[in-house]
């Protein structure tokens, strides 16, 4: 079990530096967004690719920070009833919902979602707007965010049977330092 908590902490890690990376990405899109509203009402001139950047950025943040949000236990939750369990309790029910909502959701988008952006790389799909994006680099987000929270939901499993086990105390807790 020590094994699998080293790799849980490991997937941990690598959401946590994903998830510190991507709000950068909040930044230029904010930057892309103010940009392109003073362009175009200044200088009256608009272009789709910006447009499309912007979406491709919003896909980013919300796609590529799904395992973060898990690891840092804010994903939005409803615990008026799950809430006044004990945290052994909450746990099994943590461990239900993983393997059978959360993996099943999360490992059949991914198996959907790679043909799509596998032709799209391949035929060098446009954006049908003129001026227009690309669309492969906006397609891997999906693959690659629910690849990413998979992991997590690996991860958030191995802490809750080491809780459960008596190994660790009190996984998922809400991380409240955004640092």
């Amino acid at each position: 079990m020590r094994f699998l908590l080293r790799i849980s902490g490991l997937i941990d890690a690598v959401n946590d530096g994903i998830g510190k990376l991507v709000y950068w990405l909040v930044l230029v899109a904010v930057i892309v967004s103010a940009g392109n509203a003073v362009i175009r009402y200044s200088l009256h001139y608009s272009s789709n690719a910006w447009l499309e950047l912007q979406w491709y950025l919003f896909s980013a943040i919300f796609l590529l920070c799904s395992g973060y949000t898990f690891l840092r236990n804010e994903h939005i939750r409803i615990d008026i009833v799950l809430g006044r369990f004990s945290r052994r309790v909450q746990c099994m029910v943590d461990i239900f919902g993983i393997l059978f909502f959360l993996f099943p959701m999360a490992i059949l988008i991914m198996w959907l979602s790679w043909p799509m952006f596998w032709d799209s790389f391949i035929t060098k799909e446009m954006s049908s707007d003129a001026g227009g994006l690309i669309r492969w680099p906006a397609k891997i987000l999906v693959p690659a965010g629910f690849f990413l929270l998979t992991m997590q939901a690996v991860s958030e499993l191995i802490k809750r049977i080491a809780f459960l086990a008596g190994l660790i105390d009190q996984p998922g807790e809400k991380m409240h330092s955004h640092s």
